[in-house]
């Protein structure tokens, strides 16, 4: 596995990927939790076998449609729990949002007042990690007689770890977000890459969503995080929305903090560029890991992995001696 050798570096870098974002190790398990929040993006990498994470916040904000004549105010709670199962590259999801609004209309000198709240979005899903740099690139080696060399820029660090992502809407009931004529089930697919490098992460997403509907939607998301210290990190966010019923240009930011290795803090706003309708939001969520996990992916040729098995036979050591001193 691919770690900084210093153990606070390799502790920022692992944070970094706090939002949608995995680690530098080679499996997906990271001594942290990896969380996909605070942006609407997520990362290429698992949470691991064996390990179950939820991810949850609180959301309200405005929007304003010229053309509608409408003011809604808005209020929401999104979710996301997330599963590594049978192996480090593949990972189960369940992702949601239920939101209620409250809207006031004025149109043509007509005014009225409504409310309306429901599930706004659920999908189930399946992530899998298909390539990944760190394990299927050999490492560079030092140039013992050039400080040059060693320094110069290396082109394969663009190259991406990539996952693919298969996942399925659901909408039970009668559902006032689902436009006219739409089905209560589609399909949803998304292509993800990420690039670590150090204290900085970009994360890309490729999402086509409802493509069993008339209006199929398409979106891009670009994010890039960045540690400040062990255990702050702030984000930038780029999504891109597509579509023949609704399309828009959002810019996300904020910040995530990590309290120990389970629980991470985060605060996040975002605005929009068009009055059709005009949008802000701002949010606030947690992300808390129940880990489980129990043996770690090595890569067998690598002295990271070398390294990292040897602290993890060092922990299970230490475990056994602890239990022979409590007499089990």
């Amino acid at each position: 596995m691919r770690e900084t050798s210093q153990p606070i570096m390799r502790k920022t870098a692992i944070f970094s990927l706090f939002l949608i974002i995995a680690s530098n190790l080679h499996a997906q398990y990271t001594e942290t939790i990896n969380s996909n929040r605070p942006g609407q993006s997520q990362g290429a990498f698992a949470v691991g076998t064996n390990v179950i994470q939820l991810e949850s916040g609180l959301y309200f904000g405005n929007e304003e449609h010229s053309g509608l004549g409408t003011d809604t105010d808005l209020w929401g709670i999104d979710y996301q729990l997330r599963y590594g199962l049978l192996f480090e590259n593949l990972e189960l999801n369940l992702t949601g949002a239920y939101e209620s609004q409250d809207i006031f209309r004025n149109f043509l000198g007509t005014t009225s007042e409504g409310k309306i709240s429901n599930f706004r979005a659920n999908t189930i899903g399946a992530k899998y990690l298909i390539f990944d740099p760190y394990r299927s690139l050999e490492p560079d080696k030092p140039n013992l007689y050039s400080w040059k060399a060693n320094q110069r820029f290396k082109w394969k660090t663009l190259i991406p770890a990539v996952s693919i992502y298969a996942g399925a809407n659901f909408s039970l009931g009668d559902n006032p977000y689902l436009y006219e004529g739409e089905n209560k089930f589609s399909p949803k697919a998304a292509l993800i890459t990420q690039n670590n490098w150090g204290r900085w992460v970009l994360v890309l997403n490729f999402i086509a969503d409802k493509l069993t509907e008339e209006f199929r939607s398409y979106t891009g998301i670009i994010t890039f995080t960045h540690t400040l210290s062990q255990n702050l990190a702030i984000f930038g966010e780029y999504q891109t929305i597509k579509s023949d019923i609704y399309a828009d240009d959002i810019l996300r930011a904020g910040g995530a903090y990590l309290i120990g290795k389970n629980f991470q803090f985060d605060i996040s706003g975002l605005v929009n560029f068009k009055d059709t309708p005009s949008k802000w939001q701002v949010a606030a969520g947690v992300s808390y890991r129940l880990d489980l996990h129990k043996v770690d992916e090595f890569l067998e040729e690598s002295n990271e992995g070398n390294k990292r098995r040897q602290r993890s036979r060092k922990l299970s050591r230490e475990r056994e001696e602890t239990d022979d001193g409590d007499g089990n």
